[in-house]
């Protein structure tokens, strides 16, 4: 089952890294989506910027686009 809660990055990006431990210290359950190891998760992120750039690491919650959010934020959209 897929989660509301999409990680786009890389396994060997430190700020990709570091959201992954956040969500699972936090019991967040999300979806990591490798952009290095799949051209169809690149395709997908290069999708939701107009630019059409990897701007990784990106989370997305239902419909809303985080790109590199402090704990702060993070911490809001996930409670919503």
């Amino acid at each position: 089952m897929e989660t509301g809660i999409k990680l786009y990055g890389i396994e060997r990006c430190h700020k990709t890294k570091y959201y992954k431990e956040f969500l699972k210290d936090k019991n967040v359950d999300y979806t990591f989506l490798d952009v290095e190891k799949k051209e169809g998760f690149a395709q997908e992120l290069k999708g939701l910027y107009e630019s059409g750039k990897l701007n990784f690491p990106t989370i997305t919650i239902g419909s809303k686009k985080l790109r590199n959010p402090s704990e702060a934020d993070l911490i809001k959209w996930i409670n919503k």
